[in-house]
């Protein structure tokens, strides 16, 4: 295999794993926005909650059960911190591909650079 063909492989190659990272990237920058807006309306939910003085009820299941509010207050922070831990989980997930992107774009950048006109 000629030298011309391999870079056009090796380029080939990385244009895939390139355009699969950004789409990862995409999807994680989606899961995250998604996070985000859960752990608002957690917080939104304990706020109503705290300020409850008559029933408080929660869904289990797709059912609505009347439950104590400390009860509410305990679920709706379990919640939080689980939301929380997968935030952190997807926010590094994103940062390591960005850097990949970054590098890989650098790796196209030297390539094609080297190519200079056919």
């Amino acid at each position: 295999m000629s030298q011309q063909n391999q870079n056009n492989s090796d380029a080939e190659r990385l244009v895939a794993d390139y355009q699969l990272v950004q789409e990862q990237l995409r999807a994680s920058a989606l899961q995250l926005e998604q996070l985000q807006s859960q752990k608002t309306e957690l917080e939104r939910a304990k706020e109503e909650v705290s300020g409850a003085s008559g029933k408080v009820y929660i869904t289990v299941g797709g059912v609505i059960v009347e439950t104590d509010k400390a009860k509410a207050l305990e679920d709706i922070g379990s919640r939080m911190e689980l939301t929380q831990v997968r935030i952190g989980s997807v926010t590094k997930q994103y940062n390591d591909m960005k850097a990949k992107e970054k590098l890989l774009g650098d790796k196209l950048t030297q390539l094609l650079g080297s190519k200079g006109p056919g």
